[in-house]
Formats: structure tokens, C-alpha cells, sequence
């Protein structure tokens, strides 16, 4: 015999965010070391994927093309890139 249980989106949500809350506390947060554009413009501070871009063809970031449209980047390069570029 299954027993069937109904919860509204709401509750499901809840109980989804507070396990992860209580795995992140568990097992520590872990951040990807790669990530996507949005990600990487906040942590340069820019808004533009051009000047993003520019930064990709420069070298002066890495990144990685994994698929056609899809550009990852590389966390602690970005935030290499703005250690080397920060004023004393």
C-alpha cells in the first residue's frame, strides 16, 4: 500500500530550501570554481558582455567553451584579475 502526500508549491519550496540550509551546514557551501557571465560580470563589476569579452580575447581572464553559446569562467581568475588591477 502507497500512501500519497499533497503539498501546496509554498510548502515544497520550504522544505527544498531548508535542505539544502541543512546540507550547506552539514557539508559546507561549495562554490563551482566555474561560472557564467552574469556571475562573473557582478564579481568584475561590469555590466557590458562586450567588455567582458574584450577581457576573454585579452587573455586577461580564463575561460572555457564547453559548448557552442555556453562560456564558463574561471572564479579565481576573475578575482586575480582584479587583485593585480586594484589601487594601492
Amino acid at each position: 500500500m502507497q500512501n500519497l502526500i499533497v503539498m501546496d508549491e509554498q510548502r515544497i519550496k520550504e522544505l527544498v530550501d531548508n535542505l539544502i540550509t541543512e546540507l550547506e551546514e552539514r557539508f559546507g557551501k561549495q562554490e563551482s570554481n566555474w561560472i557564467h557571465d552574469t556571475e562573473a560580470m557582478k564579481i568584475l563589476g561590469i555590466r557590458s558582455k562586450t567588455t567582458l569579452q574584450k577581457l576573454r580575447q585579452s587573455d586577461a581572464i580564463r575561460y572555457s567553451q564547453p559548448s557552442r553559446g555556453i562560456i564558463m569562467y574561471c572564479r579565481e581568475s576573475l578575482e586575480a584579475y582584479m587583485t593585480e588591477h586594484a589601487n594601492q
